[in-house]
């Protein structure tokens, strides 16, 4: 495990990126990616279904037409970093994912660090009174829904 090194955007760079256009939100996972997408003005993110995970060709095929549909100008991508702040195995896949759809896509891609987001929709979810068998398929686009927020908040506090 490495200290995270920012290869794409890093954290806390949005720029320009966030404020034009709309921005998809992407919460990668092992089984499913969690997606959400913020208004044309980047002030709020909404939820949007969960993608199933079918190989990274697949899902950035996927995630291109969406984008191209609505109108996306960036990607936020979810960087799971461990509590210290260290790379872990998910993190590197996050990496390798985001550097692969910004190639293939040639929409900018932002690393975020998505830290203690499943526990926040998870914690939100139980609150709103959401049965534990229906959570799964919700709580990843949830994540990247909160991921997003705070990307698109801290662009806007600079």
């Amino acid at each position: 495990m490495r200290r995270a090194e920012r290869t794409l955007r890093s954290e806390g760079t949005m720029g320009d990126d966030v404020t034009r256009g709309r921005v998809l939100g992407l919460d990668y996972g092992s089984r499913r990616i969690g997606v959400a997408v913020s208004d044309p003005l980047g002030l709020t993110a909404q939820p949007l279904p969960p993608i199933p995970r079918e190989g990274d060709r697949k899902d950035i095929a996927v995630l291109a037409r969406l984008a191209a549909e609505m109108g996306v100008t960036s990607v936020v991508l979810g960087l799971p970093l461990l509590l210290n702040g260290d790379e872990g195995p998910a993190a590197v896949r996050a990496r390798a994912f985001g550097e692969r759809m910004e190639a293939e896509t040639s929409l900018p891609v932002t690393l975020w660090d998505e830290r203690l987001t499943s526990v926040q929709s998870e914690r939100h979810l139980i609150a709103s009174g959401v049965r534990r068998a229906d959570r799964k398929g919700i709580r990843d686009s949830l994540s990247a829904m909160f991921m997003l927020q705070s990307a698109l908040d801290s662009g806007r506090r600079k």
